[in-house]
């Protein structure tokens, strides 16, 4: 069983103060890998598989193993060692949320009925970081039709439903007294 958040949090101690550097440079290496055809995994394909990152790290841009480059790719490689790289994307996710979580960015996202227009969308956001004290606020919009008006809010296991529909349904409920309708 894969432990994302062990693993993130594995990374990120482990990387210290460039973790920053190191997340961005294994963010950036694990879309070359998914390109390559057949299953990473194993001892012999991680050893392989250091000589091809530092290549792509040239075609990535990067153009200077330093030290959180050469974390990157040794972390890389242990995901393949473990049999863990087809959860990559799982454990970036993990990273950048806790990396924002430690930086005080919160990550939304609000589902609409119509599509907000900016005005109302920066004062949305300005609200929400005000109300929890974000330094900075990452959001997400989508449009929901079956919300009928309002919005639905959710940040992590958290949600506010301020949508007609959800209105609607609660009154239902309540009206109905648990009763199947």
């Amino acid at each position: 069983m894969f432990h994302a958040d062990k693993w993130a949090a594995v990374f990120l101690s482990s990387a210290g103060k460039d973790s920053q550097g190191a997340f961005l440079c294994f963010k950036s290496l694990v879309p070359y890998l998914k390109d390559i055809e057949g299953a990473l995994f194993g001892r012999e394909d991680a050893v392989k598989l250091e000589k091809m990152l530092r290549r792509s790290a040239e075609k990535a841009g990067i153009t200077e193993i330093t030290p959180d480059v050469e974390y990157a790719i040794r972390f890389i490689c242990l995901l393949v060692e473990r049999k863990y790289f087809k959860y990559a994307d799982l454990l970036l996710e993990k990273i950048e949320h806790t990396m924002d979580k430690r930086n005080g960015i919160l990550s939304i996202t609000v589902e609409t009925a119509i599509p907000m227009d900016s005005d109302y969308e920066k004062n949305f956001a300005q609200m929400i970081k005000e109300k929890t004290g974000a330094a900075e606020l990452k959001m997400k919009t989508s449009v929901k039709p079956r919300l009928l008006g309002g919005y639905m809010l959710r940040c992590d296991d958290y949600y506010i439903d301020a949508s007609l529909k959800g209105q609607v349904d609660q009154m239902k409920a309540d009206l109905c007294g648990g009763c199947y309708v």
